[in-house]
């Protein structure tokens, strides 16, 4: 089948079969050109628990997914490819943290939205890159706080509200491959140049940026900005929604759209597998019940706190 084919069956599809595409702004641009809503986890977070559909097709990895399929145990749930995961995720197993609390049951367990449903479940309450600096200062000023998976993020938490945290030793290996010499060595081609960060990025990079942020933030950022030319440092599929909001803006990334430092698994998702996953409806997304009402709990308390 050629490209338009395929789009022209995910159209026909996605409204005989009432489905909804959710994409990340990390998948590819044809992948986020077809999808009824693209976004951040939070915004994606957001629309999954409004949406009607009766099918939610879930274009990004796999907790995305999962917490969608928790806002609506009620729907079908499709998946293009199981195997897209991530590192984040996967840096925090549940019965780890579930040793952990044993072990320290005075600790609240703050988790990053990137994780498992497992991991949700033991957790106390879900943040986001976007709303984590609000939402931990809803916390008790005294409490004692686990933050997982991503202690890149936590750190800049810390930074940033004076608490003191406990980290995960865990991170984004997209964000944390970004080093200062790389990012000198673009600050030296283009000496001025506005610096845009994701806070999944290490400490000593944050340090160097103009603008630290979510990535519905950073695009925020850079589309209400007077400056023509941006240095931005997260993966790179952000390039397409920048590039449709800004064309006259120009944007240099750290690898120069090397897809190896490129998050493989949003890469999986693609208008081919999409287009079986509508026609087959498989493969579907399924959690436990159970599991689902215990990680529903912290998710729905960072929605009412949003």
């Amino acid at each position: 089948m050629t490209k338009e084919q395929y789009i022209e069956g995910i159209e026909r599809m996605r409204k005989q079969k009432n489905a909804i595409i959710l994409a990340h702004y990390y998948t590819l641009p044809e992948v986020q050109e077809i999808a009824d809503f693209v976004g951040d986890s939070l915004a994606l977070a957001r629309k999954a628990a409004s949406t009607d559909a009766s099918i939610i097709l879930f274009a990004g990895v796999h907790f995305m997914a999962e917490t969608a399929k928790i806002l609506n145990p009620d729907k079908k749930v499709l998946v293009p490819d199981m195997s897209a995961g991530c590192c984040l995720a996967d840096g925090c197993r549940a019965a780890d943290l579930a040793r952990f609390k044993e072990e320290h049951p005075d600790y609240l367990v703050l988790s990053y939205v990137n994780c498992t449903a497992a991991v949700k479940a033991l957790s106390d309450l879900i943040v986001t890159s976007g709303n984590a600096l609000r939402l931990v200062n809803t916390l008790p000023a005294d409490a004692k706080i686990l933050f997982t998976p991503d202690q890149n993020l936590g750190d800049y938490i810390n930074r940033q509200t004076g608490r003191q945290m406990l980290l995960w030793d865990g991170m984004c290996r997209i964000h944390d491959h970004y080093t200062i010499e790389d990012l000198e060595l673009l600050k030296e081609s283009y000496p001025g140049v506005k610096i845009v960060a994701h806070p999944e990025c290490r400490r000593e990079f944050l340090e160097h940026a103009d603008f630290v942020g979510s990535t519905a933030a950073m695009i925020k950022f850079i589309s209400e900005s007077e400056d023509q030319a941006f240095i931005v440092a997260t993966e790179s599929g952000i390039l397409h929604e920048l590039k449709k909001r800004n064309p006259n803006k120009t944007f240099y990334t750290l690898y120069n759209g090397d897809l190896a430092h490129d998050c493989g698994s949003m890469k999986k998702n693609n208008l081919e597998n999409i287009y079986q996953a509508l026609l087959n409806e498989e493969p579907e997304l399924l959690i436990e019940p159970e599991l689902m009402k215990k990680a529903l709990a912290p998710i729905q308390k960072m929605l009412d706190l949003s």
